[in-house]
């Protein structure tokens, strides 16, 4: 994309009847990063990407996991730095502020995904933090195959314990304790979550338990 900003390049399209799908669209590769335009929205047809931010240290955090249907761009944050990372292949839409009335519900669905996520960041143990959250990717990202349910996400146990504000060891170890308690199961950089584990049963509530 030129340096001439996005909205300029489109400021002579009339989208007032324009159908989504006939929406500006863009391709993004995996680990590139999504342009950051003021006063522009993107809607992700397909793909996945994180929304992320770092301490003075350097140290990420993520803000956020977000995937086809969901909107993302600068205007929907006010924290700096900001970033947004495509975690696979990605296409998106450009949704300019006269059509944002259009996507309420996906509106509502960023507020609710994101309190989602805070309140498992600040979960305790550990073990109970992890579980929730590969549950919430499994709802977000997940495909039922025979086995359980597939996070269909090549996230990295780095990327994990960043969300969760932990070490990459902590990650590795407790996911080798779910996949020995029979909670799992790891499938080319993939995970697979059993039916009827550990994991869903705490999510529920049904019982409370400390993997630790």
């Amino acid at each position: 994309m030129s340096s001439t900003s996005i909205t300029e390049n489109l400021s002579h399209v009339s989208h007032a009847s324009i159908p989504s799908e006939e929406l500006p669209q863009r391709l993004f590769t995996r680990r590139e990063l999504i342009p950051l335009e003021k006063g522009v929205l993107w809607r992700i047809e397909r793909g996945a990407v994180r929304t992320l931010t770092w301490s003075e240290e350097g140290v990420y955090i993520t803000l956020g996991y977000w995937g086809a249907g969901d909107l993302i761009g600068y205007s929907l944050s006010k924290v700096q730095p900001y970033q947004i990372e495509c975690l696979t292949s990605v296409e998106a839409s450009i949704i300019e502020p006269n059509l944002w009335y259009r996507d309420i519900d996906a509106f509502l669905s960023h507020i609710q995904h994101s309190e989602e996520l805070l309140s498992i960041v600040h979960l305790k143990p550990m073990s109970l933090r992890l579980g929730k959250f590969l549950l919430w990717l499994s709802e977000k990202f997940g495909r039922d195959v025979p086995q359980g349910k597939l996070i269909d996400l090549n996230i990295t146990h780095q990327e994990i314990s960043e969300v969760l504000n932990t070490t990459r060891v902590t990650v590795t170890r407790l996911l080798q304790q779910f996949e020995e308690e029979g909670a799992l199961l790891r499938y080319k950089r993939r995970i697979i979550l059993l039916p009827g584990n550990k994991i869903s049963r705490t999510y529920d509530k049904k019982i409370t338990i400390d993997l630790c």
